[in-house]
């Protein structure tokens, strides 16, 4: 008797429980409202009118109002509203649900209505939140850096795929399978996944380059910095940086980077030969951040000149004056043979350094980063975001930028979206963000990467870094990057410069460290 008692009154418990965190899943338990708040609610993320694709993950989100119970509705045009409750303010949208009204609503408005229970007064009623849904979906992955903010030396850096979707996140490589090695600037062909490069670094197996693609994980024995595919795919250029970090003692962004010495090199794959040209490895000069054109015919650079003479001393003289340009160099795949460098965009011009440039798709705009000196964008409190019109040379700041760092960015295969790196909620730590970019170039306010926990950002203290957007799951796996790794086998590479400078006879040793 007492045992049944027991389970009626668990059973009991269970349906209360049920009542408070399951009362308003359909429209009909909407709650009753006692007073309306004239202004929008706090909700983080902050998806407020944003544009967002029509295939993206549910925006889950928290409420930041004071309460003792919570109720989102989220409704459009077409298709059935959601409708989720719970006493913590933590609100997970169903995801099947999410879908199909976001998928019915492409170039419509998603509204988001939020009430809020308060202990004396009831139900309160905030303004609606709108989010506009995008007619071009956004590519199905991303592929991004998880690592601690590096300070003197690296630790658990992993690099995941994450299906943009939903959120289904897959481990690409893990350090640890090379002897907690480092991993860095992972490369490919257009948005295609099935083609890859990575840098890979350690203390047992050195640095070396891995390739990934059809015929399984390569290891290319030589040091590739920043990568640039070209577009036919059998041909790559990639920077070489001796790269030096410091430190600051009286600002909030405390480290920074200086490039000593750099150069651009291109690599062969059918012939497996490295080769540069006297315009992309100017001992005068520093050369990095490479970029093809969509249809092959040119690179992108950025270029700024050397200003010490004194490779060892870090910082050097005058490091804060460096300033880099934007160039371009055309070049003929059928003959291997490079034009004259010119200069899209001096430093001069704008008063700012020009780095990472990255062309969309169809070869319409070019993004890059502006910041007030050297190299390291992501170190840069000053670094925005910027477009220049191929066809025009007209460039813009682009209004997604914050008082903090914004930095590397990727373009959707379709030219639509804008994957980039900001440190706008903290100033410390780096975090996805996408913006739409409309036929003329304008850009929308920017959402960051959802997450099934709401409060997944407020607890982080990892940085993603390096967005990369393709448009499937990336074929290579830990096990098989980790083998390539840690083999004694690798494709020599016998490189055609020392320093910064084409080689003249006898080949030196070229410092490739990077941070």
């Amino acid at each position: 008797m007492r045992r049944r008692l027991w389970i009626t009154v668990l059973g009991m418990t269970a349906c209360v429980g049920m009542g408070l965190y399951g009362l308003f899943f359909s429209t009909a338990s909407l709650p009753s409202v006692s007073s309306e708040v004239l202004r929008a609610p706090i909700m983080s993320p902050d998806y407020a009118d944003t544009v967002i694709p029509p295939n993206i993950a549910p925006l889950n989100h928290s409420i930041g109002e004071p309460g003792q119970a919570y109720c989102v509705k989220v409704w459009a045009k077409s298709g059935q509203p959601i409708v989720v409750a719970n006493r913590t303010g933590h609100m997970r949208l169903p995801p099947r649900k999410w879908r199909s009204l976001v998928s019915q609503n492409a170039g419509e408005q998603v509204n988001f209505d939020v009430y809020v229970k308060d202990p004396q007064t009831g139900w309160q009623k905030f303004q609606t939140v709108h989010t506009t849904v995008a007619s071009s979906p956004i590519d199905s992955h991303l592929v991004y850096r998880l690592m601690y903010p590096i300070q003197n030396f690296w630790g658990d850096i992993r690099i995941y795929q994450r299906r943009l979707t939903d959120f289904k996140c897959a481990l690409v490589f893990h350090g640890d399978t090379f002897s907690n090695g480092c991993m860095n600037c992972h490369s490919f062909v257009g948005n295609q996944p099935d083609k890859m490069t990575l840098g890979i670094r350690s203390a047992d197996y050195g640095s070396a380059t891995l390739l990934s693609d059809s015929t399984g994980v390569t290891k290319i024995g030589a040091k590739w910095g920043y990568t640039a595919w070209h577009p036919s795919g059998t041909m790559a250029a990639y920077s070489i940086n001796k790269v030096r970090q410091f430190f600051h003692t009286n600002r909030l962004e405390n480290r920074d980077v200086v490039d000593l010495d750099s150069a651009i090199l291109y690599y062969d794959f059918r012939t497996h030969e490295a080769k540069t040209v006297p315009a992309l490895s100017d001992k005068d000069r520093l050369e990095t951040y490479p970029a093809w054109s969509p249809d092959g015919t040119k690179l992108y650079f950025s270029s700024a000149p050397v200003l010490w003479s004194d490779q060892d001393t870090v910082p050097p003289k005058h490091y804060d004056e460096v300033q880099y340009d934007l160039m371009r160099i055309h070049y003929d795949s059928q003959t291997d043979q490079w034009g004259s460098p010119e200069t899209v965009l001096s430093a001069e011009q704008t008063g700012s350094s020009i780095l990472l440039p990255r062309i969309s798709p169809d070869g319409r705009y070019l993004a890059f980063c502006m910041c007030q000196y050297g190299c390291f964008p992501i170190y840069q409190e000053s670094s925005d975001i910027y477009v220049m019109d191929l066809r025009t040379g007209e460039y813009h700041k682009l209004a997604i930028n914050s008082e903090y760092a914004e930095s590397w960015h990727s373009w959707s295969s379709n030219s639509r979206w804008l994957a980039f790196s900001s440190k706008r909620r903290d100033g410390l730590f780096t975090r996805t963000y996408f913006t739409y970019i409309d036929d003329a170039g304008r850009a929308s306010k920017p959402f960051v990467l959802p997450q099934q926990d709401p409060t997944h950002y407020e607890t982080l203290v990892k940085t993603y870094s390096v967005p990369e957007l393709v448009t499937g799951p990336v074929t290579a796996n830990n096990r098989s990057l980790g083998r390539a790794a840690r083999s004694d086998s690798s494709i020599e590479v016998d490189l055609p410069i020392t320093g910064a400078t084409q080689k003249p006879g006898s080949p030196e040793a070229w410092q490739q460290t990077r941070e």
